[in-house]
């Protein structure tokens, strides 16, 4: 008699890789678009008498392409759940490049010297949501061939009979003889 525990341990396994994974995509690429989008810079200008004027720069003013790059890899997050095999694979170097890309913005900002008066936490926490998500694409892209993919109810079934020139149109029949007739190709509207 064969354990069962042994069968099942490999997919729990594999389940739970695919969870951390797309975790770390999809917190890592979230945690960069936010600090992204935060205040790395103020700068002040001084305007003689009058009080100096104060201009706050986002890090997607400064650095537009990380958050441009965090969203894509938030989508590819996403798309590691609707991928399979060798798709899934090259989606997870896909990640592995991006989140790098979006670290790479992030270390960029923190040792930049941008104007004023300049805050390095949101640039930081950029750089860490980019090794995040580099993290969970190479765990993709290493292990992710042989995780489950999305089930089979979500894939359009196949015909399995060819209509016959006795089932004319479908006019007067049910809605869903007609919406099986349209994706037939036929007009359920022609009698």
């Amino acid at each position: 008699m064969s354990d069962p525990t042994s069968t099942a341990a490999p997919a729990v396994r594999r389940r739970r890789e695919l969870t951390y994974a797309v975790l770390f995509c999809l917190a890592g690429a979230g945690l960069a678009y936010w600090a992204a989008t935060r205040t790395w810079s103020v700068e002040l200008t001084d305007r003689g008498a009058l009080p100096p004027s104060r201009r706050a720069r986002s890090g997607a003013d400064l650095v537009p392409w990380v958050s441009a790059l965090a969203l894509v890899a938030l989508a590819g997050g996403g798309a590691v759940l609707a991928t399979r095999g060798r798709a899934r694979r090259l989606l997870g170097g896909l990640l592995t490049l991006l989140g790098l890309a979006v670290a790479a913005g992030g270390g960029y900002g923190l040792t930049a010297a941008f104007g004023g008066e300049v805050s390095r936490q949101w640039p930081a926490l950029c750089l860490v949501g980019g090794l995040l998500t580099a993290a969970g694409g190479l765990v993709t892209a290493l292990r992710g061939g042989d995780w489950p993919a999305m089930g089979a109810r979500y894939e359009r079934p196949v015909p399995t009979a060819q209509p016959t020139a006795t089932d004319g149109p479908a006019v007067g029949r049910g809605t869903r003889d007609a919406w099986d007739a349209l994706d037939r190709g036929e007009d359920p509207t022609v009698s």
